[in-house]
């Protein structure tokens, strides 16, 4: 599997992104799919994930009402749609995958299977 993150950049507070992910060599259909982040000096943790068939997501407190993520199988492709972002969302954006075909969305990043490179995210207050 192959998965390929994009859509980072710069942007003010108050402002939007969309993150993407491609997802590369094996049926993206039968894989969960999540959306993690790291800042300077902090540990990697959960912002959002969704279940193979789009039906069942799952959101940090944190992003919450902010946040939504979604999916396109025939694409092979996750989003992350990003709004009303805050400086405190600055960090890396890594796209991860984890097969099963469960309706539960886990949010621990050692249940999932492979990683993506990684995007900046930055916001400016």
């Amino acid at each position: 599997v192959q998965l390929q993150a994009s859509g980072g950049g710069l942007v003010q507070a108050g402002g939007s992104l969309r993150l993407s992910c491609a997802f590369s060599g094996q049926t993206f259909s039968t894989y969960h799919m999540g959306w993690f982040r790291q800042a300077p000096g902090k540990e990697r943790e959960f912002v959002a994930g969704i279940n193979w068939s789009g039906g069942s997501t799952s959101y940090a407190d944190s992003v919450k009402g902010r946040f939504t993520i979604s999916r396109d199988n025939p694409k092979n492709t996750v989003y992350l749609q990003m709004d009303s972002l805050k400086p405190e969302d600055t960090a890396v954006y890594y796209c991860a995958a984890r097969g099963s075909l469960l309706m539960t969305v886990v949010k621990a990043s050692s249940r999932y299977d492979y990683w993506g490179q990684g995007t900046q995210v930055t916001v400016s207050s």
